[in-house]
């Protein structure tokens, strides 16, 4: 509880951008695009690569805020009681 409060108390945007875009779509772009065997890596490749795994980390950080939050505010009253 305590570390989602944590993170919870950076906002939404900060979370979505770091563990969504930065840690998800960033890992998953480098493991997909240059460690998955690629005949044609050319730059469009690459810069479409970029793209579409920026925008899906974006959708992970974003659900599971919402995930999160769903969570959070189910038990929190139940904890305060």
């Amino acid at each position: 509880m305590r570390r989602w409060e944590k993170a919870r108390a950076g906002g939404m945007t900060r979370f979505v951008l770091l563990r969504g875009v930065l840690s998800y779509g960033l890992t998953m772009f480098v493991l997909m695009t240059f460690i998955v065997q690629r005949d044609d890596l050319s730059a469009r490749f690459i810069a479409i690569s970029a793209l579409l795994w920026s925008v899906g980390g974006a959708v992970f950080g974003a659900l599971t805020w919402f995930l999160m939050e769903r969570i959070y505010r189910k038990f929190v009253p139940k904890i305060m009681a």
